[in-house]
Order: C-alpha cells, then sequence, then structure tokens
C-alpha cells in the first residue's frame, strides 16, 4: 500500500470504508443489489446482518433483522418468532421473498434464508 492509498483511506468516514467493504464481500456473488432491488417481486438478495432486535407486531413477537450490502438495506421481520438459530451479528445473510416499502425503509416478511 503506497503513501497515497494510505492517505487516501484516511479521509473517507467509517460508514464509507464500511461500504467499500461490504461491496466488495457481496459483489462477487452476483446478486441482486439492495439499491437496485425490485418491490413486490420476488428476488434473492444478501447482506451482512447489522442489527437484530425482537418487537412485538400486532401482539405477536417478531425477529426484525437488518442486513446491509453497501448499497442499501433491508429490514426482514420474522413473525412469531423469538430467535432464529444461526443467524446472528456480523454474519453474512442471503434471503428470498417479496420486498414492500414500510414508510421509508425496504421491509421483507417471512423470506427463505441461508
Amino acid at each position: 500500500m503506497g503513501l497515497r492509498n494510505l492517505l487516501g483511506r484516511s479521509a473517507q468516514t467509517k460508514e464509507e470504508l464500511v461500504s467499500e467493504r461490504l461491496c466488495a464481500k457481496f459483489g462477487e456473488l452476483n446478486m441482486v443489489s439492495l439499491a437496485s432491488m425490485p418491490m413486490r417481486q420476488r428476488v434473492d438478495v444478501c447482506g451482512e446482518i447489522r442489527r437484530m432486535t425482537v418487537k412485538p407486531r400486532a401482539g405477536i413477537p417478531a425477529v426484525e433483522i437488518e442486513i446491509s450490502d453497501g448499497t442499501g438495506e433491508l429490514t426482514i421481520i420474522f413473525s412469531g418468532r423469538e430467535r432464529i438459530p444461526g443467524v446472528g451479528h456480523n454474519r453474512g445473510l442471503t434471503v428470498s421473498g417479496v420486498a414492500h416499502m414500510e414508510g421509508s425503509r425496504r421491509v421483507m416478511l417471512n423470506p427463505l434464508y441461508r
């Protein structure tokens, strides 16, 4: 790594560095990026788990997982569950389902995952 590269990287924000890392990690999988993901169509996307919470929705427990691939974010909601075996923070997750807009965020309900 040359001095020019080192100085260029130090000028980047933390978010830019994380985005660059995620784009490199998930770009080689040749899947649809979260930024260009079509709404209301079945799609396969992947990303790294950024946040996991358990929130009740209409009185039913639900696990909310936010993933990011460096280009955008997607909230995945698993209704009727309090935990998802094998799923944890900073792990990669591939999901298949239909996304929709809920306010200003992209949401996918009960998708297939691996």
